[in-house]
């Protein structure tokens, strides 16, 4: 059987409230949120034409402390908003047991984005980051699986800091364009 979040449906907070309640890097999500421009009509038209779908929730697990969701989730928001999909921001902290089954290679990565029907059926997820962005990380885990390594740590620096470059890329927002084209892409499946 899949995964199933219906108890978690309802006991988030909405985005609003996550914006308002962020203790950490509130401004820089602010200024992503508010300066974000749709890559093209063509998606903007089809994420407003999933307003007429009442059978699918999105849970959010995310924290402001962390760098992904400042960048990322800001998006999500936006394309979310004009879909109609209820979405709920679970804290991570609040919520390990959900964060736990959405591991990403065995560790815990924000943000999660869960598309999940009226009964809690999870019917995809997204995140934590676009698949180009994502790319150096994969490839550090599955090259440098001894965590004791002499050299790990110098590794680990390397991998974040092509994560960095890689968001920055075409003035710093083709990685928001992504995100759009990875989300739309996965709810045509859904």
């Amino acid at each position: 059987m899949g995964k199933n979040v219906g108890a978690k449906l309802g006991q988030g907070i909405s985005p609003k409230q996550f914006i308002e309640g962020m203790t950490k890097n509130q401004e820089q999500f602010r200024s992503i949120y508010e300066t974000f421009e749709w890559p093209n009509k063509e998606d903007r038209k089809y994420f407003e034409s999933l307003n007429g779908r009442d059978d699918l929730n999105c849970l959010i697990i995310a924290a402001d402390w962390c760098g992904d969701v400042v960048r990322n989730v800001p998006v999500v928001f936006q394309a979310l908003a004009v879909s109609g999909i209820p979405t709920e921001v679970l804290i991570m902290e609040q919520h390990l047991d959900t964060m736990d089954e959405f591991l990403t290679m065995g560790g815990r990565s924000i943000p999660i984005v869960i598309f999940a029907d009226k009964e809690g059926v999870v019917r995809g997820q997204w995140g934590p980051r676009t698949k180009h962005v994502q790319e150096p990380m994969i490839a550090f885990k599955l090259g440098n699986p001894d965590r004791e390594a002499s050299d790990y740590q110098q590794k680990l620096t390397a991998a974040r800091e092509e994560i960095m470059r890689r968001y920055g890329e075409g003035e710093g927002t083709a990685y928001q364009t992504d995100i759009i084209s990875e989300l739309r892409q996965l709810l045509t499946t859904i």
